[in-house]
């Protein structure tokens, strides 16, 4: 692939990414802020369709050997670190960096703190990655977590979708997309607006 067509192709699937995020409200602060707190669930919804939705795609790829996996080292103490460090900052910032530019797209004039915040961020990390990779550990063997089963990708992809498809099924049922959305669609609402939006939504045609 070309330089040109590679930024082509980033380009028109940031376009999609993007109008996935505005189209599912998982841009808005009061939606990914309720994810941490455990009173919203859309954001969990929308990204683990994300998986099974990926997992299906890249089983029939690998699958059929249109495409080749390319695992990543298995460093747990720097993917537990990191992902508090990332945790933490989604919840005080109410974005995370894929959301940031769609904030930014919406009029969230706050959204730019958070964008130069990242920026300065990852280059804060730059410097200091020297210092903790000894720590956090250099190298570690290259895994698919089908390689603890002993199965092909595919079949264990194909098992991961169907496996987040019933969790969906359950959650949507235990907590309705509609009944999550506020009234000003940032995902923050108060009792009586549960209430009258989860009527509605237990009201609305199958």
């Amino acid at each position: 692939m070309s330089v040109l067509s590679a930024v082509v192709t980033g380009i028109a699937m940031g376009i999609v990414f993007g109008f996935a995020l505005e189209k599912s409200r998982v841009f808005e602060p009061g939606v990914i802020v309720g994810q941490m707190q455990l009173s919203n669930f859309i954001m969990l919804k929308v990204f683990l369709t994300a998986v099974a939705t990926g997992a299906v795609v890249l089983a029939a790829l690998n699958g059929f050997g249109y495409v080749k996996l390319q695992p990543k080292a298995e460093l747990i103490a720097a993917d537990i670190v990191g992902g508090l460090l990332l945790g933490t900052g989604i919840t005080l910032a109410g974005a995370c960096p894929g959301t940031t530019l769609a904030q930014i797209g919406a009029g969230y004039r706050d959204a730019l703190f958070t964008l130069i915040g990242g920026l300065f961020g990852a280059l804060a990390y730059s410097y200091a990655q020297p210092l903790l990779v000894p720590v956090l550990g250099a190298s570690a063997p290259k895994t698919i977590f089908t390689d603890y089963a002993g199965i092909p990708y595919w079949m264990g992809a194909l098992a991961l979708a169907a496996v987040l498809v019933i969790v969906l099924v359950i959650l949507e049922r235990l907590r309705p997309y509609r009944g999550e959305l506020g009234r000003d669609f940032d995902g923050s609402l108060n009792s009586e607006e549960r209430s009258t939006i989860s009527v509605q939504s237990a009201r609305w045609p199958a």
